[in-house]
């Protein structure tokens, strides 16, 4: 079999000092067969996206290649030592790569129809109207409704579905050879990644590309993938025919990467044993939380100053038991996060109420509010962007605590600080770190020792482990479940990964465009479901079938 790329003995590293040298990739080595679709997988860190990075020549500035004589072999050249000038002639024409978060990588102060036409004029010395004539063609070609149109508009005004579209289109506008996709689905619902792949697939079948793929999602992977990379610490652990990889693995780490995915399968299927129990034990204990036909309206101008109502969430209600975890799933823009928001008074409803513990507080005034959000608390999907970067660790959980007027003096408060850092898997003596000294999954512990300063009853995860990798995103959730059986925690768990709601609810609300159209237990949902849109997003979820 052919190989499009061979990556011999690559090595990157980053200078701290004169004297200090950390090696970020180890003696990479691994090839890609042409035609084919080969994944690279590993946690973070792991150095998947600077492998990628490597091949593309786009390393960050601070990074350089190491002094051993590595070798990338793209159809027989090296391409690893090029000039920038013959880099960018490779670049978009013989190999493209669509990044991670399309919304931080396309322009946001050029329309997307440009972006997308700028690579044709760049390699095929289009004129301009035939290159935008192109782009317009290109997102027809990857599904975009109404191309023409939307060729005009921003990044910003499209969603994030649209955006990784519009990635994909400006990537395969002048038929690279080598596709090198980044994470191009990590954050979107199971639905938009279904699609996404899918399109990936056929626009590689279409102009017979190379697909090299990078990814922390095994299910995806095992959909996908001919070929698997394993990657740990800047390492290849293991690589081989997808099979032979995921169900045979001979490295311990892969079989640990693995196993963790397999995880939350499995062990849901004892949790299911009990499940039926439920339905006679939750009307045995309290309510924590009343919802009674939350709903939230916004009002948008449209042509001509004209005012149209916007109905995000539409007459909601449901209720919280003492020790439960509710599910919540859904699409982007189905209303989930609103409704957070509004149980925590970050907003407020337009119409209906809810109740914390028989106590209605969704119409009183927000100061009066604020002390019982001591009795609430919120886990945000991106702990680095709720963490205040210029605090420390100890501050940040100190503020709560002073703020609610709990545990006494600094001093009692630093050790409970301590203690909570502790009992979220990490050290005391981490408090006096920043956010940036620490890994995703390590701000998540953070972000959940946060809430539990204040000894909430609620706590709402709102996409809190949709970024981490597998094995992370175990560790937290087997946290979670700790803290829940010994403190006697209520969880709103938010996400659009049904295999953690199955992993971790007891029953599960199903949202589309604002409204429940489905509720009950996990097990009855997800092995019955009895609404279509139910059954769209357990068809759309990948999973690791041989």
């Amino acid at each position: 079999m052919k190989n499009i790329i061979q990556v011999e003995n690559l090595n990157v590293e980053v200078h701290r000092s004169a004297h200090s040298v950390i090696r970020l990739l180890k003696g990479v080595e691994f090839s890609v067969p042409e035609g084919k679709v080969t994944a690279i997988v590993g946690e973070s860190g792991s150095g998947k996206t600077l492998t990628g990075l490597s091949i593309m020549g786009l390393l960050p500035s601070e990074v350089s290649l190491g002094s051993e004589n590595g070798r990338i072999i793209f159809h027989g050249e090296n391409i690893l030592h090029l000039a920038e000038k013959e880099l960018r002639l490779l670049r978009g024409k013989a190999i493209s790569m669509i990044f991670q978060d399309a919304g931080a990588s396309l322009n946001p102060v050029i329309t997307v129809g440009e972006q997308i036409a700028q690579p044709l004029m760049e390699h095929f010395g289009l004129s301009k109207r035939q290159a935008w004539n192109r782009a317009v063609e290109l997102l027809d070609e990857v599904g975009i409704p109404f191309p023409a149109l939307r060729a005009k508009a921003f990044p910003h005004q499209l969603s994030g579905g649209q955006q990784q579209r519009v990635m994909i289109a400006a990537a395969v506008a002048c038929k690279p050879k080598l596709l090198i996709a980044d994470e191009p689905t990590s954050s979107l619902d199971v639905t938009v990644q279904r699609q996404i792949l899918d399109l990936l697939l056929n626009m590689r079948e279409q102009l017979g590309m190379t697909l090299l793929f990078i990814s922390h999602d095994l299910a995806v992977v095992s959909e996908i993938a001919d070929f698997v990379v394993v990657m740990c610490k800047g390492k290849v652990r293991e690589e081989g025919a997808r099979d032979d990889v995921l169900f045979s693995p001979r490295d311990s780490y892969s079989r640990a990467l693995i196993d963790s995915r397999f995880h939350m399968v499995h062990s849901q299927a004892t949790e299911l044993k009990n499940s039926r129990s439920r339905e006679v034990f939750f009307p045995a204990v309290p309510v924590v939380l009343e919802v009674f036909n939350l709903s939230k309206d916004y009002q948008i101008r449209t042509a001509f100053r004209k005012k149209k109502t916007l109905n995000v969430v539409k007459g909601v209600s449901f209720k919280l038991y003492k020790g439960e975890t509710l599910g919540i799933v859904g699409e982007s823009g189905s209303g989930k996060t609103t409704l957070a928001k509004m149980l925590v008074r970050l907003i407020n409803a337009s119409g209906g109420t809810f109740l914390l513990s028989g106590d209605e507080v969704s119409k009183i005034p927000l100061s009066a509010f604020r002390p019982l959000r001591q009795r609430i608390q919120i886990v945000f999907q991106n702990p680095y962007a709720s963490l205040n970067p210029r605090w420390t660790i100890g501050r940040t959980l100190d503020e709560p605590m002073q703020l609610h007027s709990l545990d006494g003096n600094k001093i009692e408060r630093t050790k409970r600080a301590a203690w909570l850092l502790e009992r979220v898997g990490l050290s005391g003596t981490d408090l006096g770190k920043y956010p940036h000294q620490f890994s995703g999954g390590e701000r998540q512990r953070i972000a959940i020792a946060r809430c539990l300063t204040v000894n909430p009853d609620i706590i709402i995860c709102d996409e809190c482990v949709s970024a981490l990798d597998a094995t992370v995103q175990v560790q937290v959730l087997d946290l979670l479940r700790e803290l829940q059986q010994e403190l006697g925690l209520s969880y709103l768990f938010i996400s659009h990964d049904l295999a953690v709601i199955r992993f971790i609810a007891d029953r599960v609300l199903v949202f589309q465009q604002g409204e429940i159209v489905e509720e009950g237990l996990v097990c009855d949902v997800f092995t019955a479901p009895a609404h279509p849109y139910t059954r769209l997003l357990l068809s759309s979820t990948p999973h690791i079938n041989k």
